[in-house]
């Protein structure tokens, strides 16, 4: 199972004809330099290259009205004078003899991606594609887009396919409105955008791109738009969003499918998004919709018009697709006042829509900050007290080149126990010093787990060397293993160890105060926290109601996993933790969004039916569907968000209101 990568030459072979200074940043280079900086990097070389094919008639026409499909289809034998002229009915879009053609290239590479998921001849891919498509309506062009090729794949993927639910989520900085208005009554499509809204100032200049419009009819609560008020959006806030409202949602959807309308004028350096997020946070939103339908993600080209954070954010996406582990994030200081009012108004919009969004905030009652003349005004030529420079002042560094380790997954296990395919299995030669000192730290203990402890310390050296990615070891004790690698890890100056228990698991009774380890243990027991680097989550089923363990997941320890940001990620499952498979894996896989994949799983001897499923996960296979997720029991929504409000002091990517309308009511 391998990633698809579409691309023809062909769908270069287009251009603006005359001046427009709107249309000018739509140029064939946008193409090139994405598929080159593939090729040179030696990414386009992993993928499996699939040919392109036209869309016909009949997929043009599962979106598209026959009137507009022939208005398009005459513009190969028009002279330049009837382009413009038509060009003049549309919004903001240019036509060329050649861009027919290249538009049916555009969606048929689109439903090509789709086949070669939905068959399981690869897992997932990317089509590099022009022109866009998320603008483009029934029965207009528009934005640069003459077809929309993902809703028409969407469409294409319930028939040909059947299947039920479809996500897509479009992460370009304009508002997809040609997709809004293809599904807004359709509720086996969940459609999320964010985008650059200024409140209605920045283009398309729509009303129904603001948080409020959450669809029609039957599909009233399946579109999801969080607008972007100020420019200058950075990593958090993207994170923060996800986080708190696309990936619990997501889930509790349960998608068959998704679809990312990969747009990178998003990213830092872009003339139309002015955004500051670095190329590298698209691997991070690739990864954590990777374990959502069974690992079938299809990812197509949008926007992007700055010729060097576009092919950055493009080979950042790929790698990810391909299982290679994240880069650690950068610059995560949490969500700007603006994004969190954003996110805020999003949330309270989709609560009566959503079991996992009961809790949110209700909407603001006072005005948002972007909307207060002052503060507006100020804030649009001043941050963080410097002035701001215009998207092509902006300067950032290269993303570092990511170096797979050589093996992927190492394993330490007891005799009698088979080894996972595609694993490794680890020993470590006998280490006289290091048998020496874990004596004197285990004195009383078996000395029969010495051998194991051994190799355990050997397994996290070698990671810290990036020789192996991540690992699994049953042990005999999980709580003498954890402190054991807790305290060989924190001897380094520059490591930092995020601890995650799940279960009734003994967790050490010292907590380091150094910030060198975060704790968060999953239990059904209430436990005092002790510190900010130790924290309890008490669900009442433990982790047996899988609806509140993943709410817990992904609004809580995905947060602070990625503020926290660990160079090694240990995780603990006692002895009948009684969470499952399923659940485990999904939390396995999103784990290793952090610490550059480095992550080490510790199990009890007794557990080894859990050793496959885990292996599974740590080779980057796709966790199993969790099925539609039943609403989280009252008492676990309610502590958790009493928690999070109690945490958010100290870690900043668990706030879900600004500041001044944080509410002390909020349940």
């Amino acid at each position: 199972m391998g990633t698809a990568l579409i691309y023809d030459e062909e769908m270069t072979k287009y251009k603006l004809l005359w001046v427009d200074p709107v249309c000018k940043i739509e140029v064939p280079e946008r193409l090139i330099v994405s598929y080159e900086a593939l090729k040179n990097s030696g990414l386009a070389d992993r993928c499996v290259s699939v040919p392109v094919r036209e869309a016909t008639d009949e997929d043009i026409l599962l979106v598209h009205s026959e009137e507009y499909l022939e208005a398009v289809k005459k513009t190969p034998f028009m002279t330049l004078e009837d382009l413009q002229k038509l060009t003049l009915q549309y919004g903001d879009v240019y036509f060329h003899p050649n861009i027919y053609h290249c538009a049916k290239l555009a969606a048929g590479a689109s439903l090509q991606l789709v086949d070669s998921v939905m068959t399981g001849k690869v897992r997932n891919g990317m089509a590099l594609v022009r022109p866009p498509g998320h603008h483009s309506m029934r029965s207009a062009a528009n934005g640069f887009c003459v077809f929309n090729n993902v809703a028409i794949a969407a469409h294409y993927a319930k028939q040909k396919y059947g299947v039920k639910r479809v996500l897509i989520v479009d992460w370009d900085v304009h508002h997809g409105q040609g997709v809004q208005y293809s599904f807004e009554d359709d509720p086996s499509v969940l459609y999320f955008s964010w985008h650059r809204y200024e409140h209605q100032k920045f283009w398309p200049q729509l009303r129904e791109s603001d948080y409020d419009n959450v669809g029609k009819e039957k599909g009233e609560g399946f579109n999801i738009n969080v607008p972007w008020n100020k420019v200058g959006m950075k990593n958090s806030d993207y994170l923060s969003v996800f986080c708190h409202m696309l990936l619990p949602v997501a889930y509790e959807f349960n998608p068959d499918l998704v679809l990312v309308c990969a747009g990178f004028d998003s990213a830092i350096g872009d003339p139309e998004g002015e955004m500051r997020a670095s190329p590298d946070i698209f691997a991070h939103l690739t990864h954590l919709l990777m374990n959502l339908a069974g690992g079938k993600l299809c990812a197509v080209l949008e926007g992007g018009y700055n010729l060097t954070s576009l092919p950055q954010s493009v080979c950042q996406t790929v790698q990810t697709l391909l299982g290679d582990p994240a880069p650690r994030p950068a610059n995560l200081d949490g969500p700007c006042v603006s994004a969190l009012e954003s996110l805020h108004c999003s949330r309270s919009a989709h609560r009566k829509y959503w079991s996992c969004l009961k809790h949110a905030a209700e909407p603001p009652t006072s005005d948002l900050s972007t909307k207060r003349p002052q503060l507006a005004e100020e804030e649009g030529k001043v941050e963080n007290g410097e002035e701001k420079k215009s998207a092509e002042e902006e300067v950032w560094p290269e993303p570092l080149r990511r170096v797979p380790a050589p093996v992927r997954t190492a394993s330490v296990l007891p005799d009698g126990v088979s080894c996972p395919e595609g694993c490794e299995l680890f020993s470590s030669s006998d280490d006289p010093v290091t048998a020496s000192k874990l004596g004197e730290n285990f004195p009383n203990d078996d000395s029969d787990a010495l051998p194991a402890l051994s190799s355990l310390i050997a397994l996290v050296e070698k990671m810290e060397r990036n020789e192996i990615c991540n690992g699994l070891a049953l042990v005999h004790n999980v709580t003498m293993a954890m402190t054991c690698v807790v305290q060989h890890a924190a001897t380094a100056l520059s490591n930092r160890v995020l601890v995650v228990c799940v279960g009734d698991v003994v967790v050490p009774t010292h907590h380091r105060e150094d910030g060198k380890t975060l704790l968060v243990h999953f239990s059904n027991k209430e436990e005092e926290q002790k510190s900010k680097y130790h924290i309890p989550v008490c669900l009442k089923k433990g982790c047996r109601d899988v609806s509140g363990f993943m709410l817990a997941v992904l609004g809580l320890l995905l947060p602070l996993g990625y503020e926290y940001d660990p160079s090694l990620v240990l995780l603990v499952r006692a002895p009948d933790g009684g969470l499952c498979d399923g659940a485990w894996q999904q939390l396995t896989g999103l784990l290793q969004g952090l610490a550059q994949g480095h992550t080490l799983v510790l199990m009890q001897e007794g557990e080894s039916v859990c050793v496959g499923p885990t292996a599974s996960s740590l080779l980057g296979e796709a966790a199993p569907s969790l099925g539609k997720l039943p609403a989280p029991l009252p008492e676990d929504v309610e502590a958790l968000e009493r928690l999070r409000t109690r945490l958010q002091v100290d870690w900043k990517l668990l706030q879900t209101t600004a500041p001044e309308t944080e509410r002390g009511d909020e349940h």
